[in-house]
């Protein structure tokens, strides 16, 4: 078994060392808090998440698909609410397509 240690790494754990040493000065546990784009928390992701997949369930049934790059537009074009959207969509039983059919059907 071969391991290898890259320099981002082990800046990544000095940096994860650091914040526990300033944990007992932060008010939050969780360092990531604004990790997200525009600053935005996992939660605040996951609620725009949920708003975009009921909106898209309405436009779904009323014209039958949605294209993935509807999808992307409705998230803002943030990575993290259009995959979070996706899996919503698939948990609520729709066709998610493939790359050769990037559409959402009901």
């Amino acid at each position: 078994m071969i391991i290898v240690i890259t320099h981002e790494f082990l800046v990544s754990i000095a940096h994860m060392e650091e914040n526990s040493n300033n944990s007992s000065r932060s008010s939050s546990c969780d360092v990531r808090v604004h990790a997200y784009k525009n600053g935005k928390t996992m939660e605040q992701c996951k609620e725009e998440a949920r708003k975009n997949t009921e909106l898209l369930s309405e436009e779904i049934l009323k014209k039958g698909e949605v294209s993935w790059a509807r999808i992307l537009e409705m998230a803002d074009y943030d990575e993290l609410v259009y995959k979070l959207t996706l899996k919503y969509l698939r948990q609520k039983g729709y066709d998610m397509g493939y790359n050769k059919i990037p559409r959402v059907k009901a």
